[in-house]
């Protein structure tokens, strides 16, 4: 059966997730149809209803929600938590953009509200799906090069109210929930408790530099893992235009290091007692090549079209869609305990794990 998908919200992220659904449809890697579009600005719903051949595009999320089995909600944080709880309501598939709301609170409320009804759920921490990280999570979690011991992860961008985002919600804390350590950095909290077990507590100090008020453009973090092992992150929001999104990180385990210099292309650089090698990372190469895009977006596409067709395969199948709610709850849990830790001096912590 057709998977009928509405998307709500057709910003940069929105169009981002458009494509590579447009892709895998005319792929046919998918039995599914985009039928609906919304957004706020009625042409920017429009332009995308016609790139699939949908017949709805509107202002109101319910309206599109109507002609759909599966919704894509791409719109600012601040309104998830209101279009994710109609969704589930409706008994509607629900992927959700990252991060999932701007407070703990809200994130709770949505995890029990999708998982009382019983829907389908899955949540935009796509550097789940990028290859590069995913192998190294292979390498450090299973065991040849000794348990893990230490990690350093710096992560920046340009500040993301300008340029190729087109918008300014980023700057308005009401709308955000925050600066780079929830809006960009929820996804490297998620990947150090992916690679390196749960945290269990965080010291954190954060700095405004750009003047929004509650948006911090630095957030400096240290972490304690259920491994034993230790983190820190370094993210940052600053306004050299010609550094999108980029991120470096080193692991040691007691045999070995490792490290990514490009955490979407590659490769994992591995330096033991032996020598130095590199362990190329291939995303998705037994579809990827059917992704019906143009060649120059095949390879920045290749993890939203990776966690986008998981979702619809799990709906299909009926099997629950990861990474979930309940795995992005906890990477929220450790956000709100960092800016709990910078709100008082850095001082550490406990994150709670239930």
């Amino acid at each position: 059966m057709t998977i009928r998908v509405a998307i709500v919200g057709c910003g940069w992220i929105g169009a981002v997730h458009s494509r590579a659904l447009r892709g895998l449809i005319r792929g046919e890697l998918v039995d599914a149809a985009v039928v609906a579009a919304c957004d706020a600005d009625l042409d920017r719903a429009v332009t995308f209803a016609r790139a699939h051949d949908a017949d709805v595009a509107t202002t109101d999320p319910a309206v599109a929600m109507a002609e759909a089995d599966a919704v894509w909600v791409c719109t600012p944080t601040s309104s998830h938590r209101a279009l994710v709880e109609h969704a589930a309501g409706a008994g509607l598939a629900v992927f959700c953009e990252k991060p999932l709301a701007p407070t703990l609170v809200d994130v709770v409320a949505m995890t029990d509200v999708v998982a009382a009804a019983g829907v389908p759920a899955q949540v935009g921490l796509v550097m789940r799906a990028e290859a590069p990280i995913a192998a190294l999570q292979r390498l450090v979690t299973e065991g040849a090069m000794g348990r893990p011991m230490a990690a350093a992860y710096r992560d920046d961008q340009f500040f993301p109210n300008q340029g190729r985002y087109a918008s300014t919600w980023r700057a308005d804390v009401a709308v955000a929930g925050g600066g780079t350590l929830i809006e960009h950095s929820i996804h490297d909290l998620d990947v150090l408790a992916w690679v390196l077990g749960p945290i269990t507590d965080v010291t954190c100090r954060t700095s405004n530099y750009a003047g929004h008020e509650g948006v911090e453009d630095v957030a400096v973090c240290t972490f304690t893992h259920t491994s034993g092992a230790t983190s820190s992150l370094v993210s940052v929001w600053h306004q050299v235009m010609t550094r999108p999104s980029l991120r470096r990180i080193e692991v040691f385990c007691e045999r070995a290091l490792l490290w990514l210099d490009d955490d979407g292309g590659g490769p994992v650089h591995v330096e033991q007692t032996s020598g130095t090698h590199d362990v190329e990372a291939r995303t998705a190469a037994t579809w990827i090549d059917a992704l019906a895009v143009p060649d120059e977006y095949r390879v920045a596409l290749a993890p939203y079209a990776a966690a986008d067709l998981d979702f619809l395969d799990a709906v299909a199948s009926g099997r629950p869609p990861q990474p979930s709610f309940e795995v992005a709850l906890a990477a929220h849990r450790v956000a709100d305990a960092a800016y709990r830790s910078a709100a008082l001096g850095g001082v550490p912590i406990t994150v709670a794990l239930l």
